[in-house]
């Protein structure tokens, strides 16, 4: 991993550690966010880590399984980095469903936030 610019470095344990907790115990997600930061969730919008958390805590399944397919990082010109990934997840019985998330991730009081998060699933009508 040492011969990845640090921003990709960064983006993939962030995007990691993400994955995990939001499988593992979604509830303990408050930790990457402040109160400042917004989600967008399939149109949704919510402001404050109180909100997100309650959002992400309340979604309508039991367990939950991703799969990242890709994920691109890039830097920004306010040192903070855009990570952007693809991939599947399977929620309780349901049917395999792609998703796109896109993060912002900002240094605030060293350590690594998210600032701005907005996801989708892949849905195609027709």
């Amino acid at each position: 991993m040492g011969d990845k610019p640090i921003w990709e470095q960064i983006g993939s344990s962030f995007v990691q550690h993400y994955y995990q907790l939001f499988d593992a115990d979604r509830t303990q997600l408050g930790a990457i966010y402040i109160d400042a930061s917004c989600l967008t969730w399939e149109g949704q919008q919510f402001q404050g880590k109180a909100a997100i958390v309650e959002k992400l805590s309340s979604l309508p399944f039991q367990k939950i399984q991703h799969s990242i397919t890709a994920q691109d990082h890039q830097p920004t010109p306010d040192s903070c980095i855009l990570s952007m990934v693809v991939g599947q997840l399977k929620a309780d019985d349901d049917q395999v469903l792609g998703f796109h998330q896109t993060f912002l991730l900002k240094n605030y009081q060293g350590a690594w936030v998210c600032t701005n998060e907005v996801f989708r699933l892949a849905l195609h009508n027709g």
